[in-house]
This record gives structure tokens, sequence and C-alpha cells, in this order.
């Protein structure tokens, strides 16, 4: 659960990094969601209480096979977002 709670962390700061970079937000309802809230810190706030929640779910009924693969899955955001800003330069 830690790790999980690192990489939202990490993936929130990523995005907010690029974001400052110019680069567009490539999900489309995180998109919307930054378009309706001026603070894209904000904006990113709500999905991610969501996603603690869900994995505090998760983490309560020992579906720890599914919370290793969303941190895959976080970590495979993370690289995509610094990837995105290191070619944008």
């Amino acid at each position: 659960m830690v790790t999980f709670l690192v990489l939202q962390a990490l993936d929130a700061a990523s995005t907010l990094f690029f974001l400052r970079h110019g680069i567009t937000e490539a999900n489309p309802l995180m998109r919307a969601a930054l378009n309706a809230i001026p603070s894209p810190a904000a904006a990113l706030a709500l999905p991610k209480l969501g996603a603690v929640l869900l994995a505090m779910a998760a983490w309560r009924s020992q579906r720890l096979r599914l919370l290793r693969r969303i941190n895959l899955l976080l970590l495979a955001c993370i690289a995509w977002n610094l990837l995105a800003v290191a070619t944008n330069s």
C-alpha cells in the first residue's frame, strides 16, 4: 500500500511537471477535469483521492495482486510522463 501511495504522488508530480512544460494530457477524462478546474493540482486531487480510497478497499480485502498490477501501470504512466517531457524539450 505504501508503494501505491508513493507512486500516486509521483504520478501527480510528473503530470504537473509535464503540464508546466506545455504538454497536453492524453487521458480525455483528466483533460476534461483540467479544462473545468482552473488549478491543475486541484483537478488531479479528486481522481487521486478516489484511487487511494479504492486501493484501501483492495488492501483491506487482500487483493494484493490487483494492487501490484496497478503499481506497474502507475510506473508506466510515470515513465510516459517523463518521456513526454524529455522528448518535448
